[in-house]
């Protein structure tokens, strides 16, 4: 009702102090300003008809907030917490890719390197977007958001005066989606079976070269091992989970994922 499968939904829905975490989010919507929300959920509503729902909360948001924090917080413990290790690897080899993009060649690198439905043609990032809108900055810099549930176009706030968030699609879960809507959940069984495969010595000291982040060619000269062995070893990796492939070009760029961090941390991998 308040999260439309398409077109408007409300900017108070996705604040800004999110990026801080859940809980901080959650705080953030609970001290949301009556005339905001109710603002916000008239453009909900236009060209609609109203449903009882809706009208409930055009009238008195507030005694409405703590039913809807709590339906948020069923649908998290439900659709994301069982797949959470597997999106924030996801999340994370995205801020590794574009963080070594800014490192080599600055901002301009770091725009140019997003996924294909933005286009940095300086000084302007053209983004596929379902209506024609621009989005100017007046200096108040631009927040990149990677989201792992962002599909095919980016999504930004309705409201121009709120601080500029652009959200896009990781790039690692544009390439790693299952396909014909295949549910997560069959990935993670058999990552867990191809944990079988990952005893030895030279397993863990290649997991451990990758650090903040390799390129195969870094990796094989960081473990002492041959090219192919090195992308051998982060193929059988990536499959159990523990390592996460993100193509940057004419390379590919592989970081550890949190289970291969906690892996390392208590000396799990080496034999």
């Amino acid at each position: 009702m308040l999260i439309p499968s398409r077109g408007y939904f409300p900017d108070f829905l996705t604040p800004v102090e999110g990026q801080y975490g859940w809980d901080v989010g959650l705080d953030a919507l609970r001290g949301i300003r009556p005339e905001r929300m109710r603002r916000e959920l008239q453009l909900l509503g236009a060209g609609a008809p109203m449903t009882p729902r809706l009208r409930e909360f055009m009238d008195d948001g507030g005694k409405q907030l703590p039913r809807l924090m709590g339906e948020l917080r069923a649908y998290h413990r439900a659709a994301v917490e069982p797949y959470w290790t597997h999106i924030q690897a996801q999340i994370e080899a995205e801020r590794a890719a574009r963080g070594r993009a800014l490192l080599d060649g600055g901002a301009d690198e770091l725009l140019s390197s997003l996924p294909p439905m933005l286009r940095w043609r300086a000084p302007v990032l053209e983004c596929d977007y379902p209506v024609d809108r621009d989005v100017r900055l007046r200096g108040r810099g631009l927040l990149l958001q990677p989201s792992f549930f962002c599909r095919r176009t980016a999504v930004t706030l309705h409201d121009p005066e709120l601080p500029p968030v652009l959200v896009y699609p990781a790039a690692a879960q544009l390439a790693s989606a299952p396909a014909g809507g295949e549910s997560a959940r069959p990935v993670e069984e058999q990552r867990q079976r191809t944990l079988g495969k990952l005893v030895g010595h030279t397993r863990s000291v290649v997991l451990r070269a990758i650090g903040d982040g390799a390129t195969t060619s870094e990796l094989a000269r960081r473990a002492g091992v041959s090219l192919a062995s090195a992308s051998q070893h982060a193929c059988v990796m990536r499959e159990a989970g523990l390592v996460t492939t993100l193509r940057r070009g004419n390379a590919v760029l592989h970081t550890v994922t949190p289970l291969g961090a906690a892996l390392l941390k208590g000396g799990a991998v080496a034999s």
